[in-house]
Parts: structure tokens; C-alpha cells; sequence
């Protein structure tokens, strides 16, 4: 299984009046997590809604634990990895880490859709082409 690690450092527009992350900004740093793990086998966003042309991968379902809190100036890394792969929607499972510690375990099940044929508003579900899967392995 590929996985991807990140460093980042937690500022101050990341925490809430209590100093500690505001925890909608973990689902950002999920977020961008995921799409450098694309970028990572070569293909970054735009690359890949142009050359599967799809519109994206929503998120459907999203969740976290949280074990330690984050603040202003602390140092952490982001270990990400796609933990299943369906016929169209896919699994990620991220761990922010300070030192050595698991502060944050997120989820992530995103779906790759494309424009609903009937409907040009609309986005359907499409197969992940097997090609993509194999650049993670």
C-alpha cells in the first residue's frame, strides 16, 4: 500500500479562541492530503479531471478520532493512504502524528464522478479505471 507523509506546521488562522485546531480545518488538511497522493503518482487534479474527464472525487462519507490537540506553532506530519478500492468510490485512512504520538485518525470515502449523461447538472458515479488504481501499488 503507498502512503504519503506530510509536514505542516499548525498556524494560527488554523486554531480556534481556545488556541487549539478548529476541527473543520483537519478535514482541509485531509483534503489536501488526498489530492497529493494523486499528484504523487503523477497526477495532480487538473491532469486527472482532464485526462479521465470526470469532475472530481466528493467525499460521501468523512469521519476522525481525536486523541490529542493540536496548536498554534506545533509541528505535525500527515501519514495518507488509500486503505480500500471499490468499483467506483475508494477509502482513505489519514494519521496526524505529533512526534511520535497519534493525535488525529480520519476517513475519508470519496466516489469518482463524472457528468450525469440525462442530466449536464449532475454528476454519476463512474468506474475507477484500473490503470489509475495500479500507479498506487
Amino acid at each position: 500500500m503507498m502512503r504519503i507523509k506530510r509536514s505542516l506546521r499548525i498556524e494560527w488562522g488554523d486554531c480556534d479562541p481556545a488556541g487549539i485546531v478548529y476541527f473543520p480545518r483537519y478535514f482541509q488538511f485531509f483534503d489536501a492530503c488526498t489530492a497529493a497522493m494523486f499528484e504523487q503518482v503523477g497526477l495532480p487534479k487538473q491532469a486527472l479531471i482532464k485526462q479521465y474527464d470526470i469532475v472530481g472525487f466528493p467525499v460521501v462519507d468523512v469521519s476522525a478520532k481525536f486523541m490529542i490537540p493540536s496548536k498554534f506553532g506545533d509541528d505535525v506530519s500527515i501519514e495518507t493512504a488509500i486503505s480500500e478500492w471499490r468499483r467506483s468510490s475508494f477509502c482513505v485512512h489519514h494519521r496526524l502524528l505529533k512526534g511520535e504520538q497519534l493525535a488525529i485518525e480520519g476517513f475519508e470515502t470519496r466516489v469518482w464522478v463524472g457528468r450525469h449523461p440525462e442530466n449536464p447538472d449532475g454528476i454519476k458515479s463512474r468506474p475507477i479505471p484500473r490503470e489509475l488504481i495500479e500507479r498506487f501499488k
